[in-house]
């Protein structure tokens, strides 16, 4: 498929879908954390096309639609059945004058917008026909439940409380979909593999997004989760390889993990990380790439990219080859787990 590798999934028996196992991310086309102009996300997302990208995911909340609209706008004209288009369902968007306005100092030069979660039937089918709307489309490949975790809630007691909510009402609007056809499948895009298992072990879920949380860095989700996910043919796509950034540019002062500084634990142990990739000649942002595709569960591995320079980084960390006596040293230095897939 144009250059990339790919990995096709079919869990359902209907013709499923082909990953490119380089996806792209959108939340930095919505202007998270500073502001682009829309040239320069058009660009960088024909760049990634050329580099042979088909793998495309959004959400409502990137930018309170900006990412989506962009999307859009590169979409137009490109074959539909050459790629994969996965957004998000779960948040509302009602327009507030600026000073009521949600994600200041995260999203900037957007839309002035409030989330509101909305895991309803009605919620979900709004969502969806809004997210049909603003990316020009007739059809998406996949929809997520988004968000709904510790990380975003606060408690686990609102998780829950959310959970059986959506359980209730939500859940029949993307069975309904699925089943007849105006998607082909439906999971969740969250933040921690705790609250994908529990989601996996109520429903009848064919794929999860996973943010940082199955990375060169973190592998607790190889305890339960992957495994279950194994069992069942549930496909895993990675988001967050580089761990918010320090995966990507290594243990210095200020570098980012899991969307704050790193504290100095982690510091200290990407440091180890990098210098053994350092020793075997290995950028440890194509090591970082290429360690979760090691898992027989995970189809794709979406970083995003604010820039050319970001996606020319993804595209040389994509065709990296990793020496097998990499990944043997950082397990013998216990800076991976032992039982971590690697061949």
């Amino acid at each position: 498929m144009a250059g990339l590798p790919a990995r096709h999934w079919d869990r359902l028996d209907n013709g499923g879908l082909t990953f490119t196992e380089l996806g792209f991310g959108t939340a930095p086309l919505g202007n998270l954390y500073r502001a682009i102009d829309d040239e320069d996300a058009h660009a960088i997302l024909e760049r990634a096309w050329q580099g042979g990208v088909r793998h495309f995911d959004t959400a409502p909340l990137y930018g309170f639609g900006l990412s989506e609209t962009r999307l859009n706008r590169f979409l137009h004209g490109k074959p539909r059945g050459e790629y994969v288009l996965s957004t998000k369902v779960g948040r509302l968007l009602k327009a507030v004058p600026a000073e009521q306005r949600d994600g200041v100092g995260k999203w900037f030069a957007v839309p002035n917008r409030k989330e509101i979660y909305d895991y309803t039937y009605d919620g979900l089918m709004r969502s969806f026909e809004f997210s049909l709307e603003r990316l020009g489309v007739d059809r998406i490949d996949i929809l997520y439940l988004h968000d709904l975790d510790v990380f975003n809630h606060g408690s686990r007691e609102a998780v829950d409380a959310h959970i059986e909510e959506f359980m209730r009402s939500g859940y029949f609007a993307l069975l309904s979909l699925r089943n007849q056809g105006v998607i082909k499948a439906f999971g969740a895009g969250l933040n921690e593999w705790q609250a994908c298992q529990a989601l996996a072990e109520k429903g009848d879920f064919d794929l999860f997004l996973l943010a940082g949380r199955y990375t060169l860095l973190e592998q607790e989700a190889l305890a339960s989760f992957l495994p279950l996910c194994e069992r069942r043919g549930i496909g895993v796509i990675v988001g967050g390889p580089y761990n918010s950034g320090i995966l990507a540019s290594g243990a210095r002062g200020g570098a980012y993990y899991n969307y704050d500084t790193a504290p100095q634990d982690i510091l200290e142990k990407v440091a180890a990380i990098e210098a053994v990739c350092e020793s075997h000649g290995v950028r440890m942002i194509d090591a970082a790439f290429q360690f979760p595709l090691r898992h027989p569960a995970v189809v794709s591995v979406i970083p995003g990219g604010q820039g050319l320079d970001e996606m020319e980084s993804n595209l040389a960390a994509a065709g990296a080859s990793i020496p097998p006596a990499l990944w043997a040293e950082l397990k013998v230095n216990g800076l991976m787990r032992a039982d971590a897939p690697t061949g």
